[in-house]
């Protein structure tokens, strides 16, 4: 293992566009209608990581009652996004992305291959749209319960050839993609793509406001480099005088650090690996460390503060606006881990994020908020009270209409049918989800339920499984809000919100 340096890194000039879709006809909303002066100042771009629709539909229930919304569900612009990768050196469609192609899609408007971070599918260096925006002057920030080095937050703000490059070491296996002899390819002769991402956060500027987890990427001469360009550090990243950093060297940032903090560019680390999952950080003692995280919404709103500080405090910028990016990692990876209570609660975090981000939107006029999500996680689905799923059968289902044109729909097995008792424990709930064996669908109350019924019973009335323990293929949902937020009311690829971003930023005329 060994650690490569790299001092400075080059912006690259702003690029074209990709072309925009069609916009289409948009949803009406009971709270947030459109409304503006016309001029889009400021971009708040909002990412659940894996959300898909069931996610947004099961904590709508969940929380709210069916008849009920989620904040992101009352913007008056609703469409769909195609979220597919390509093949490796080809435009060749993988249908089922990771979340670093996806992202590398709307911050860069091109198509790439799982795992690449600002390359297209043949390694060459794109420009991202956070980069262009801080080039042409305006704030920028980035925002992630997820490591900040991870690969979501990271497609805006660097470029790696492989996601696991992050630091802070280097070493090929993390950093070199292999050739299918099983042997690493050749150092790039741009270095920067096999520059842990974490180096390359700290050195290249490019982020104004940086707020999330992994202060373990990082190393004391990272921080050097950050307060060198003017950046006021929360927390500690160490002492260089030891070889390696600890939890014990490492001081992570908290919300009193976060509430005090007031420089023009600031970056708060508040965990050394991702954030704590809100469920898991609610039932830990008053003085647990974790207790100190801020939440998704207290970092949207404290990045919007800062970044509208900025702006009001560089007057030669006065005309210019920010960009800003802000991820609920813990979706996807609750997801992935086929927790459906942990999930349902970060799809919450992320929506009370989404709340604050609109707030400020009502207020200014002049800015664009746009939520979704890069992939759908895990197959999430709702199904019929009192039934259960495949995995938990004897024998799959037979086909009782197999012979029948008309199909009388008649119920394939009733809901009382034979499980598999090896396979299938009952109704479980997040903790049940951690036997191997248990494929038992999670239930949960609802507002709609009567009073006494629980979670983890049968009488409560919300039901979820899960298909796999990954990424889908599925499209996700995207929401808009603010002037111009019409033009993402459309059945969309994930490139095209690059195109549609960037027009919004640097005004119609632009290409």
């Amino acid at each position: 293992m060994r650690r490569r340096s790299v001092k400075t890194l080059t912006v690259l000039a702003i690029t074209c566009a990709v072309a925009a879709g069609t916009a289409v006809s948009a949803n009406s909303a009971p709270q947030y209608s459109d409304q503006g002066h016309g001029e889009i100042r400021n971009v708040i771009y909002l990412l659940g990581d894996g959300m898909g629709r069931t996610h947004v539909t099961a904590a709508r229930e969940r929380f709210y009652g069916a008849a009920g919304k989620l904040n992101m569900e009352k913007l008056p612009n609703y469409g769909a996004v195609a979220t597919y990768a390509v093949e490796k050196g080809s435009d060749k469609p993988s249908l089922v992305t990771d979340s670093a192609s996806s992202a590398t899609a709307w911050a860069s408007g091109v198509k790439t291959y799982n795992a690449a971070l600002g390359v297209d599918s043949y390694e060459k260096r794109v420009a991202t749209l956070m980069e262009q925006a801080h080039a042409a002057g305006f704030a920028t920030g980035n925002v992630s319960t997820a490591e900040i080095t991870d690969a979501t937050p990271a497609a805006q703000v660097s470029h790696a050839l492989l996601r696991g490059c992050q630091g802070p070491v280097y070493s090929d296996a993390a950093c070199l993609p292999k050739k299918e002899d099983g042997t690493y390819e050749a150092a790039p002769a741009d270095k920067t793509l096999i520059t842990p991402i974490a180096e390359q956060i700290a050195r290249n500027g490019t982020a104004d406001v940086i707020f999330g987890g992994g202060l373990a990427r990082f190393e004391p001469d990272d921080q050097k480099a950050l307060q060198a360009q003017g950046y006021q550090v929360l927390g500690s990243f160490g002492d260089a005088a030891l070889p390696a950093q600890s939890a014990a060297s490492q001081k992570v940032a908290t919300k009193t650090d976060l509430d005090k903090a007031n420089g023009k560019k600031v970056i708060g680390l508040f965990n050394r690996g991702n954030l704590t999952v809100e469920q898991a950080k609610a039932g830990l003692p008053a003085d647990a460390v974790q207790k100190q995280e801020p939440t998704l919404a207290d970092m949207t709103k404290k990045s919007i503060s800062l970044l509208t500080d900025r702006k009001q405090q560089d007057r030669n910028k006065k005309n210019k606006g920010f960009f800003l990016q802000i991820e609920g990692a813990q979706i996807d990876k609750r997801s992935h881990a086929n927790d459906a209570a942990q999930t349902l609660g970060e799809v919450k975090a992320f929506d009370d994020a989404v709340k604050a981000a609109t707030d400020f939107a009502k207020k200014d006029g002049h800015t664009l908020v746009i939520v979704t999500a890069d992939h759908e996680c895990a197959g999430f689905n709702i199904i019929e009270h009192g039934t259960y799923t495949n995995s938990e059968a004897v024998a799959p289902p037979a086909n009782t209409d197999a012979g029948n044109t008309a199909n009388n729909s008649t119920p394939s097995r009733p809901a009382s049918g034979a499980k598999d008792p090896v396979r299938s424990s009952g109704i479980v709930n997040g903790a049940g989800s951690a036997d191997a064996k248990n494929f038992a669908p999670a239930t949960f109350r609802t507002p709609d339920d009567a009073p006494g019924i629980k979670d983890g019973s049968a009488d409560a009335s919300l039901w979820l499984t899960y298909l796999s323990g990954n990424h889908t293929g599925a499209d996700v949902p995207i929401y808009a809000y603010g002037p111009g937020g019409n033009a993402f009311a459309a059945s969309q690829n994930n490139t095209e919100l690059y195109g549609k971003m960037y027009r919004s930023l640097f005004g119609r005329s632009a290409h």
